[in-house]
């Protein structure tokens, strides 16, 4: 149940550099609330010029098939977070790791859940792969929510995973596999 929120239409859409200004707004509002669960980020990457060499990075890892950029939208098509499918990897493997946010403004309606679905739908159907894998730290009680109502599961705890807020710091992994 997406507490609240009856959309019909998507969440999500690929990230296009139109969203550029509207993405660079997004990140400067939510510098603070995202702080505690990002790495640390230098100046250039809440301006407008910072956040155009990121989409235009993830376009081009998106044309080569690397990952699958997303951006979450809101009733009128104007971003409100992200959600990626980074570091896919074919072969044996079939894999992605996911990665995702959503603007405090927007948080507790269903919106990350909705988005996350849409993601795994990608992952599953059109990319064709087995398995996601996605980390949270351990206290991101409202991420391992959207994971498990996404049907994701716990399946270790990664010390010294990455560094975030400027400290390496411990991560849980969560897993799904492609339904057989």
């Amino acid at each position: 149940m997406m507490h609240g929120m009856v959309r019909d239409m998507p969440v999500t859409r690929v990230v296009s550099v139109d969203d550029v200004e509207a993405l660079t707004d997004r990140v400067r509002e939510n510098r603070a609330f995202l702080a505690p669960w990002e790495p640390v980020r230098d100046e250039a990457y809440f301006t407008v010029e910072g956040q155009r060499a990121v989409l235009e990075a993830q376009l081009d890892a998106y044309a080569r098939g690397s990952m699958v950029p997303l951006v979450i939208v809101d009733e009128d098509d104007r971003p409100i977070g992200r959600v990626n499918l980074n570091n896919v990897v074919r072969g044996a493997f079939q894999s992605a790791d996911l990665g995702y946010w959503v603007s405090e403004s927007h948080t507790g309606r269903g919106i990350a859940s909705a988005a996350v679905a849409e993601a795994v739908e990608v992952a599953f159907g059109r990319l064709g792969l087995h398995r996601l894998q996605a980390g949270t730290l351990l206290h991101n009680t409202a991420s391992q929510r959207v994971l498990a109502r996404n049907g994701f599961r716990p399946f270790a705890v990664a010390p010294s995973y990455l560094r975030i807020a400027g400290q390496w710091q411990d991560h849980v992994l969560y897993h799904l596999l492609a339904p057989s």
